[in-house]
């Protein structure tokens, strides 16, 4: 393929040069997934491992090559209801109406139902550090008003009740799992729900300054938990930011008005949500249109896949995935532009990048007008509090220019 952009950057030490295409057309391309009443879909850092779960009665799918192809698990036929993966798409958890949570070690080939976890609700959410070791699940009844939150440090194994929680409606997490960030549903006798963050994994949690009158259906966070993005399908199509962790929010007006979903790149610029078409705090809920966002949030575009109910994204928010309730699977690959960031470390320099959704290659070159450049032949590091690569190399002696290239 042939490389058509280039940004530079120097520093004091080595010159930085970024190679990527130009953005590819907004095209959503229906996969092999069969049509079915998804309800919820999950993805890898890279997009390449999707999960995504059906309700009334529906089986667990999982794709390891983007939603090429996909492959239904040996998980029970539940009312599955949500989904969570861990950055590298190996560890997931998953809940359904009524029934224990379920988690899977080895990327959905074998799933163990939690003896010890909670029975969950219909209404029922759940979110993964980027490790998959902290697991949290939220649950809402809706005719009692009341729920809460249990969670996990140990991959699912074992769970406790976080005893203050919210009654939890939708959640989110940091990378780390430290930062929660809770929409809950109205409680009995109270007339709004409020939004609530916990900055210790649910040891203590703190009500914002925002409310709604009907339960938070959607919040997504950057992998540092400073950029949110929270949405409920009665707020007259308002959409919710905040980039400070939840002290202060900033109100957007956005085409619709019933949120459902929502779904954040890694540094929280890039979104993508599913505009409800009716949810029902009691039942199964119809999709929307999709739209996407590359200004965390501020405005939205409407994208070319039909309704759908769910949505994921890579940590670059260049691989999209939605589902349909009703409907089938799709996925959009827009081409990535990550920044090569550097910094010095004693005698080495360290380079880090997103994680991308399409392969990259680090190279290097002594001089940027020659045309050779040399591949650094060695696997970066992936660091989990912020979803990025990150490669050490020896500090030169001289002038060194580095690339990613595809």
């Amino acid at each position: 393929m042939k490389l058509k952009h280039k940004m530079f950057q120097s520093t004091g030490l080595a010159g930085l040069f970024i190679v990527s295409n130009s953005a590819l057309a907004q095209t959503w391309t229906q996969t092999s997934a069969p049509i079915t009443n998804w309800h919820a879909v999950a993805s890898s850092a890279d997009g390449t491992k999707l999960a995504a779960v059906a309700c009334c009665g529906g089986p667990i799918y999982t794709s390891t090559n983007g939603g090429v192809t996909w492959t239904p698990t040996s998980a029970p036929i539940q009312n599955w209801f949500s989904v969570a993966s861990s950055a590298d798409g190996t560890k997931l958890v998953a809940t359904a109406n009524t029934s224990p949570v379920y988690a899977s070690s080895d990327s959905g080939a074998t799933w163990t139902a939690a003896t010890n976890g909670p029975i969950t609700e219909y209404l029922s959410c759940v979110a993964s550090s980027a490790d998959g070791t902290k697991l949290v699940v939220g649950f809402y009844d809706s005719v009692h008003r009341n729920g809460g939150m249990s969670a996990s440090t140990d991959s699912g194994a074992a769970w406790a009740i976080l005893a203050n929680a919210p009654a939890t409606v939708s959640v989110a997490a940091s990378a780390d799992g430290t930062k929660l960030f809770v929409g809950a549903g109205p409680c009995f006798g109270c007339a709004s729900a409020s939004f609530e963050i916990s900055t210790n994994s649910g040891a203590n949690w703190l009500a914002t300054s925002v409310t709604s009158s009907f339960a938070w259906s959607a919040v997504a966070s950057s992998a540092d938990g400073n950029k949110l993005v929270a949405m409920n399908p009665n707020a007259n199509g308002l959409i919710y930011t905040s980039s400070d962790s939840g002290a202060t929010w900033t109100t957007n007006s956005s085409p619709g008005e019933s949120w459902i979903s929502v779904a954040s790149s890694a540094d929280g610029a890039r979104l993508v949500a599913a505009l409800g078409g009716g949810f029902n705090p009691g039942g199964p809920s119809v999709g929307g249109p999709v739209y996407s966002s590359i200004d965390s949030g501020a405005t939205w575009t409407s994208n070319d896949v039909p309704y759908a109910f769910s949505v994921a994204s890579s940590a670059d928010g260049s691989k999209l995935v939605a589902a349909a309730n009703g409907g089938g699977i799709y996925t959009a690959q827009f081409t990535p532009m990550p920044v090569l960031s550097i910094t010095p470390s004693g005698s080495n320099l360290v380079l880090y990048w997103t994680v991308p959704s399409i392969k990259f290659v680090l190279q290097e070159n002594p001089d940027v007008i020659k045309t050779h450049w040399t591949d650094l032949v060695r696997t970066p590091t992936l660091i989990l509090t912020n979803l990025q690569y990150q490669a050490t190399v020896p500090l030169p002696s001289g002038n060194r220019f580095y690339r990613l290239n595809h």
